[in-house]
């Protein structure tokens, strides 16, 4: 890549470029073919296939959405009852970042207190307890799913030991746990993980694995485990307005991704490239807000300083720390080179 001096150095997401250009090719390649729609294609169905095989279970549904946001409002509202609502970390991205969408479905997000992103098994396990043995639960929101995001919205991870735990607490319930994989590749391709693909699939209800965040243009790869896929799951996604008719984007797209190791190569250079800008910024004496083992890293910065870094790099604003100071957060992806790390050095 050629650095650009006349255009601002981004670090404000992994989303801020468009496709890997090996998915960008196998969709030129496949540009004229004509293709039936909504999701029954060829290429929805070789990802479906390549996906399965990924998680080590050939009895998985699998469908495709088009985004985030759309994929955490449409697996909640089929799920839940009218009366029920979702647990989630208070910091969880369906209750901060998501603009009421799962309230707007007609469910509550109930929070837990988060740490550094996650929720804790005893916390939920006191949660369940203390609502049970309310005397007027009939007349509260039940809680009917666990929503949880692996990468955490800090850029944290839960550890398999952590999982399992949940997922018990789950199953005793009788409640879905479902994990939110937007930057489901950042968090297997960690130097600091103990969790496999392999590992979600058995102890998640649902799942999703993100495309949007990790090399597509768009789009999220929704797996169930059978015994809890929504009767007429697919109408109930058309109906909430979140499948495509030209479904061949999303399948090619999956389809490139889970060929030969795409969607790890992908999370690794991530990975890489955060290593290499929290040592640049260990380096430049920054103080960082938390430890992150994957992709997203935080920094706290003096806001006079943070108002000259903006004048050459973009980042994500996060949270004020005090009145003086500011954490933000910068992001790498498949498309964070070397260079942009040196650059960002220069400017701090």
């Amino acid at each position: 890549m050629t650095e650009n001096t006349t255009q601002k150095i981004s670090f404000a997401s992994d989303y801020i470029a468009g496709a890997h250009p090996k998915v960008l090719q196998r969709l030129f390649e496949t540009n004229t073919e004509p293709l039936p729609g909504y999701g029954g294609d060829i290429y929805c169905q070789s990802a479906t296939a390549k996906i399965k095989q990924a998680c080590g279970d050939d009895t998985l549904d699998v469908f495709f959405l088009t985004g985030g946001t759309q994929t955490n409002a449409v697996i909640i509202s089929t799920l839940l009852a009218d009366y029920e609502g979702v647990i989630a970390a208070d910091t969880g991205h369906i209750n901060v970042h998501e603009a009421g969408a799962i309230e707007y479905s007609g469910h509550k997000v109930l929070t837990l207190p988060q740490h550094n992103g996650k929720i804790d098994a005893d916390e939920l396990t006191a949660y369940l307890a203390t609502f049970y043995q309310d005397e007027s639960h009939d007349h509260m929101v039940f809680p009917g799913m666990v929503y949880i995001s692996h990468p955490t919205e800090y850029g944290t991870l839960y550890s398999k030991s952590e999982l399992e735990a949940l997922s018990a607490i789950c199953r005793k319930h009788q409640m879905p746990l479902f994990l939110d994989g937007a930057r489901l590749a950042y968090g297997l391709m960690s130097r600091q993980t103990d969790v496999t693909l392999q590992d979600i699939a058995r102890l998640c209800d649902v799942f999703y694995i993100g495309g949007t965040k990790v090399g597509a243009l768009c789009g999220e790869a929704v797996v169930f485990n059978p015994n809890i896929t929504p009767k007429h799951f697919l109408t109930m996604v058309k109906q909430r307005g979140a499948m495509l008719a030209k479904g061949r984007l999303l399948g090619v797209q999956f389809d490139a991704l889970f060929t030969d190791g795409l969607y790890q190569e992908i999370g690794r250079h991530a990975i890489e490239m955060a290593e290499l800008l929290k040592q640049t910024l260990r380096d430049k004496g920054c103080r960082f807000l938390l430890d992150s083992p994957t992709n997203q890293q935080f920094i706290i910065l003096p806001d006079d300083k943070l108002a000259e870094l903006q004048q050459q790099v973009t980042v994500s604003f996060w949270e004020k720390v005090d009145d003086t100071h500011t954490a933000i957060r910068l992001a790498t992806g498949w498309s964070t080179t070397a260079g942009e790390i040196e650059f960002l050095a220069k400017c701090l």
